[in-house]
């Protein structure tokens, strides 16, 4: 802080004595400081300054057991004192910079500049007479006529004005997906709520509303909205990594280390705290403060060096040799690894992109030299003109021409819809996805999901209700099968039962009354203690008074919940000095340490080990095996001297008597087991991982449907499963693993590192030749690893901890199991709608590409001008990404397998579809082109001179050329060969007024579009011609849909991700250590969200596909950090594909066949026309 200039801090002191003056004891400078200090520092200066936490809250005026009033002119004046709990986000884009940015794009600057020399050049006129001109010979062919030479500058307008429009809808694009983006954002944060004490009671605050001066109440699982001394903890552990880097947990506690730092997470106990900096003061705003500040003076320093050296090296780069790419290559690679975050689809498109761009900067290449070449041959060899310096000009603007046509035909050839249809795809479907309570934190977790093959789910509340009761329970000897009525059971047992339910659960746990007459009592709190307070309640007691009796600050020792210990004590001193520890949690391993048992009077009895089993055999496994969850209840009398070693835990939790037993039930979701058959119709597994006994979790996972008696299959607790992938020496190996996960179907009992391990065996194995793509879903704090392992991870928005949350992909707002095959629908839809725009781009890119180089290299002019091709370019990347991308999604998406990682984009069937079409396309067109005349009975348009009017033979062309991509568009909304290609299609109103809207402007073009787009008005005769040939098109996929795929044997081999491409697996690991250690200090949990801002708008530029492009290696860019700690680059989690061989898979005639189900003619394929 110290590099403050002077008149900053002179401001700063002023305020700090106006604040002093503003009546509260310290300023927000003082308590700055004071949250920066650490441990016993932080202590001594509480007390010499403040007079401890008291003393603080004294000043704040607060109190620290019954929060602020909460009147609304208090709140607002700490507000302005101390500041709101926002850190202002930084600055959209405007448009004009979104402008700039679309300008960037290398084709549209060449077009640019070639339409600039053809406006100059048709301002100038040559010196001297006409008849000196004359000897100009062909050249000056139709320069005669006044009139025309005059609209030589409409070509050069109207290209750049074509520009314009392009860049205008790039855009406009990109400006309304950073509005939705902020929009989801904000949504985000409002979802996020604190639980906070206003006038002693405690409420749920959105987190921007809390003040310095709040008592907020922090428990297990949170994400610290604000910084704040601890003023009361029950074993609190906070894991400061996104702070500091350091992984370890940190205890805190009000005598030792009070500090609570905003951004932390809190991993285990419970606690309050005084907010004492908020916002931009607290820590993380202070950080995001000096990050806010010093990057954009950065980036700024950043573009400049980046535009000098980028331009020149990157644009040439398709065109450079093997050989002499390599050494850079291997460079570049090496800084070009943090790019890591492509989504599957994102890698096969910019391998596509790239290989298209390379072959339509070929094409151009090659038209331009034939173009100039024969020129020159026919003019100076073959005529043998003398080049006469007052030809110059004409013969400049005729190179220019050829320079405009072969600039078109790479225009033409760039499927700068690409990035688009990606985008626009993902944005309207996480849009939808709201609606189906996804909500999308990574856009391309949308897309993973589609391709998922299998989900590990936790049981409670994502397949359960989570709505816990109690109905059985085994009390002084008895097993009741239904809770009984309280005069039944020993007063004593009751009254213990009673009073270890009550105190010893989180005093945050409630049951308040329904929100609807005749409703369900409401559940707040831990689900499981609601259960157990349920039961304190149908035994017709309170546990309020209770609570008030002895209320939180009077419990002498907590142990709270964590995975670890999966029980929880709580210590309370009696009235005669002496101790009494009241403990609950899982019954096998609260049986395991119980000496003593109630018996039906009330009294210990003694426990035995035959007992144990018998109790185990007689009443715990009945009750688990109707799906029931089962607590133990004990305590344990300690004498007050000498005082217990609270710190040595295994002595003190042991020697417990039970008092009893409870089954609760957490019924099965209606609609879950519906769901979980989709799934697997769908070709997805779906796993089980509990931390619940494995009777109950079998009994659960047979209502559900996860497995049906009488399969080959593995129900095994976390105990077994590490027998048995473990080695000797207790390490994973994969090997092992692969012999358990494809027939595990259950795991019980599992730790958070059983479930890490099981997804990340699972998403390394290679035994299958598909890579598994696996999606997770998790609530607690401890399933935070493995969310982030998982390709898709989906947290609870209800249930879930903000740790999970933060971890995850998507969050689920409805924390529904049902969501989770939504997700996987919209996921398949996305990877159709690009396979789609795909097949409908491509037969564009080829016939239009085919035609000018071909119409250029025989006639000396393309046939298509431009203009138009800009014209088609427009409705074919921007319009026909729009229509395509927007699909909504059908039934029939869950009926298929989902598609590998290895699983080329285009696959047999599309090919088949894009050859077809683009046959009939070029047969219709080359027989117009030079046969047209005589069939019109119209002048020929070839050979026209330079500046000649615009022909109808042409004009039928263009025309023609137009009505079968529109009429090739309805062909493309089918990509599995289905004959039906209607279906559904007024289910998309963007479809029919995208192809209604170009119809209509195609009409106005060729009427009235005249000189600029080289067109003459047809009368209706021709103009119904030009639609019957369009119609065709559809007559001609028929066709094309009845010739098997079997019989096109070289279609299979199109462009596959095979092994070449991928990285060597040394390569990868270096790489990833290095950025490991850049990132751990990088990773700030919130900071993904502005990351992410920033990584959306680079993703339509599609110059940067080329560029990450080049030194992108199919695969291996594909390959995810094993970094468990990056918070910030793993965003996508793509984990390393493992090396399959695609031999077999090419070998087997039947692998691709369509006789074999129509499912398998539709996996996409990379692009590579043989």
């Amino acid at each position: 802080m110290g590099d403050m200039s002077n008149s900053d801090f002179y401001a700063k002191n002023q305020r700090n004595e106006d604040n002093h003056a503003a009546g509260f004891g310290c300023s927000v400078m003082e308590l700055r400081s004071l949250m920066e200090l650490r441990g016993t520092e932080a202590v001594v200066k509480l007390q010499e300054d403040y007079g401890g936490t008291e003393g603080l809250c004294k000043r704040l005026k607060t109190s620290p057991t019954e929060g602020l009033a909460g009147a609304q002119p208090d709140l607002d004046k700490r507000k302005e004192i101390f500041g709101k709990n926002l850190i202002p986000p930084k600055k959209p884009k405007t448009f004009l910079q979104l402008v700039w940015e679309a300008l960037q794009d290398v084709t549209l600057i060449i077009l640019e500049l070639a339409a600039l020399i053809s406006l100059g050049l048709s301002f100038y006129h040559p010196p001297g007479d006409s008849s000196g001109r004359e000897s100009c010979g062909a050249a000056a062919g139709g320069v005669e006529d006044e009139g025309e030479a005059d609209a030589g500058w409409i070509e050069g307008a109207a290209i750049l004005l074509s520009v314009v429009c392009v860049v205008l809808v790039t855009a406009f694009n990109d400006w309304s997906k950073e509005k939705q983006f902020r929009g989801l954002q904000s949504r985000i944060e409002q979802e996020q709520k604190f639980q906070v004490v206003r006038g002693s009671q405690v409420i749920q605050l959105p987190v921007a509303d809390i003040v310095v001066g709040d008592i907020a109440q922090v428990k297990y699982g949170d994400l610290l909205p604000a910084d704040g001394v601890l003023i009361q903890g029950n074993d609190v552990k906070i894991d400061e990594s996104s702070l500091t880097g350091e992984s370890d947990h940190v205890r805190k506690s009000a005598e030792k280390d009070p500090m609570l730092l905003s951004g932390t997470h809190v991993m285990e106990g419970s606690g309050r705290m005084v907010v004492t900096a908020v916002g931009v003061n607290s820590q993380t705003g202070i950080i995001f403060t000096l990050l806010g500040a010093g990057t954009e003076e950065e980036e700024k320093k950043e573009k400049k060096v980046k535009k000098q050296a980028g331009a020149a090296a990157m644009e040439m780069q398709p065109l450079k040799s093997a050989e002499g790419g390599e050494a850079d290559e291997k460079e570049r690679k090496k800084v070009s690894v943090p790019k890591k975050e492509k989504s599957v689809l994102q890698g096969k498109l910019t391998k596509l992109a790239v290989q298209i761009g390379k072959a339509g900067l070929l094409m151009s290449a090659i038209t331009v030299i034939i173009l100039v070449l024969f020129f020159a041959i026919d003019n100076f060899v073959m005529q043998k003109r003398p080049w006469m310096p007052e030809c110059t000009p004409i013969y400049i603007q005729y190179f220019v021409k050829f320079f405009i046509i072969g600039v078109t035909v790479l225009v033409v050839a760039v499927p700068e819809g690409l990035p688009l249809a990606v985008t626009i795809s993902l944005a309207y479907s996480v849009k939808k996805m709201m609606k189906d309570n996804n909500l999308v934190r990574h856009l391309d977790a949308c897309e993973t999901m589609g391709n998922a093959t299998a989900i590990c789910s936790d049981k409670t509340g994502t397949l359960t209700t989570n709505r816990m009761t109690a109905v059985q329970c085994y009390i002084g000897d008895v097993h009741y099968k239904e809770i009984p009525d309280p005069g039944a059971l020993p007063p004593k047992s009751l009254d213990l039962l009673v009073n270890s339910i009550s105190i010893n659960s989180a005093y945050t746990t409630k049951i308040l009354p329904p929100d609807k007459e005749g409703g369900l009592p409401k559940q707040v709190g831990n689900k499981t203690e609601c259960g157990l307070l349920g039961l304190v309640l149908d035994l017709k007691r309170d546990y309020q008074p209770i609570r008030n009796q002895i209320p939180e600050e009077k419990l002498y020792k907590v142990y709270t919940f964590n995975s670890v210990r999966k029980s929880m004590s709580t210590v309370v001193k009696l009235s005669d000095g002496s101790f009494r520890m009241y403990s609950k949690g899982a019954s096998e391993i609260v049986l395991k340490k119980c000496s003593y048992i109630l018996n039906e009077v009330g009294e210990p009895r003694v426990f035995r080990p035959r007992d144990k089993d018998e109790m185990v055999k007689k009443v715990i496994e009945p009750m688990a095996s109707n799906g029931l969850r089962t607590i133990c209840v004990a305590y344990r009398d300690f004498s007050g001297d000498p005082e217990p070693n609270w710190e040595d835990e295994n002595n003190i939790l042991s020697d417990l008597t039970a008092i009893c037993v409870v089954g609760i039930e957490d019924p099965v979701r209606p609609e879950v087991p519906d769901a979980i058959l989709k799934c697997q119709r769908a070709g997805i597994t779906v796993r089980m991982v509990t931390g619940d006994n494995i009777n109950t979790a079998r009994a659960i996972a047979i209502k559900c449907g996860i497995i049906h008696p009488g399969e080959d299959f593995l129900c095994i607790d976390g105990k077994e499963f590490n027998r048995r992938i473990r080695n000797e020496k207790g390490e994973v190996e994969q090997e092992r693993m692969d012999k358990v996960w494809p027939k595990l179907r259950v795991l019980a009992r599992s730790s958070p590192t059983d479930k890490h391990t099981l997804v990340k065996g699972i998403i390394d194995s290679t035994m299958v030749d598909q890579r598994q793509v696996v999606a997770v879903t998790g609530d607690g704090t401890n399933d935070g690893p493995a969310l982030k392992k998982a390709d898709v991870g989906f947290a609870m928005g209800i249930a879930g901890t903000d740790v999970a949350k933060e971890a995850s992909d998507i969050i689920l707002t409805d924390d529904n199991f049902s969501s989770i095959v939504k997700a996987v629908m919209w996921g398949r839809n996305v990877y159709d709608s690009i396979s789609k725009f795909l097949q409908f781009q491509l037969t564009v890119n080829v016939v239009a590409v085919i035609v000018a180089f071909t119409g250029a290299c025989i006639t000396q002019d393309s046939p298509l001008k431009a203009v138009q091709m800009l014209w088609v370019n427009l409705i074919m990347d921007t319009f026909a990404s729009l229509a395509l991308a927007t699909e909504p999604p059908t039934e029939s998406l869950l009926k298929r397998k989902p598609y590998g990682r290895n699983k080329p984009l285009i696959s047999s069937t599309m090919t088949k579809n894009i050859l077809g079409h683009g046959v009939y396309q070029l047969i219709i067109i080359f027989t117009l082109l030079f046969v047209g005349e005589q069939i019109f009975d119209i002048d020929s348009g070839r050979n026209a001179p330079l500046h000649a009017p615009p022909s109808e033979h042409y004009t039928i062309i263009f025309n023609t050329f137009v009505m079968m991509q529109l009429f090739n568009e309805i062909n493309a909304r089918k990509i599995h060969g289905e004959r039906n290609v209607f279906d559904g299609i007024f289910r998309n109103p963007i479809f029919c007024s995208i192809v209604f809207g170009t119809f209509a402007m195609q009409i106005v073009i060729v009427q009235f579009g005249g000189k600029p787009f080289s067109c003459q008005p047809l009368d209706l005769d021709k103009w119904m011609w030009c639609v019957f040939l369009g119609l065709g098109e559809l007559v001609w996929g028929q066709v094309i849909a009845t010739i098997p795929n079997s019989r096109l044997r070289f279609l299979r081999r199109a462009g596959q991700l095979t092994q070449k491409d991928e990285l060597p697996e040394e390569d990868v690991n270096e790489d990833n250590e290095e950025i490991d250690h850049a990132e751990r200090e990088l990773r700030r949990g919130q900071i993904l969200w502005f990351r992410g801002l920033n990584r959306i708008q680079t993703q339509i530029d599609v110059v940067n596909t080329f560029k990450s492009g080049t030194s992108f290696q199919g695969a291996g860019a594909l390959r995810r950090q094993s970094s468990t700690t990056s918070q910030t680059q793993d965003v996508t989690n793509v984990s390393s594909p493992s090396h399959v061989s695609l031999s077999n898979a090419l070998s087997s005639p039947t692998s691709t066949t369509a006789a074999t189900a129509p499912p398998t003619t539709g996996h996409p394929r990379c692009e590579c026309i043989p």
